[in-house]
């Protein structure tokens, strides 16, 4: 049971960074517009897409696991200060909120590892053989 709860907890965190990072290419001037509006530089949007799209395949596959887990927990708590912060908007404090759980997921990935059905996994099999 542990095998497939790990793998489908992955795959649940993923997509929402896969599929914000490619809408972020699909509107690119519109991204860089709010991001500019909440006082950050648009010019980082490249990064931005890098780990959203990057990260969400590498966790959905299980690579770099740990690592990515922490980068996208501290990406989750970033954007929910700069752009949830306004806790008085109901949508806002959701979305706030929404970030926080994400990034204790990501947490608890770190924590755990990706599992076995992971490129992790099988890199370390290789290793130890």
């Amino acid at each position: 049971m542990n095998t497939s709860l790990t793998l489908f907890g992955r795959v649940g965190l993923s997509l929402i960074f896969i599929i914000s990072g490619w809408g972020k290419i699909a509107a690119y001037a519109g991204t860089q517009q709010y991001m500019a509006s909440a006082g950050v530089p648009g010019s980082l949007l490249p990064l931005v897409i890098a780990l959203e799209l990057g990260g969400g395949l590498a966790v959905l596959t299980g690579a770099f696991t740990r690592w990515i887990a922490l980068a996208l927990a501290a990406f989750s708590l970033a954007s929910a200060a700069l752009f949830h912060a306004h806790l008085g908007d109901a949508a806002q404090a959701i979305n706030f909120w929404k970030n926080v759980a994400m990034a204790g997921g990501f947490l608890m990935l770190a924590a755990q590892g990706a599992g076995t059905l992971s490129l992790d996994h099988l890199r370390s099999k290789r290793r130890n053989a």
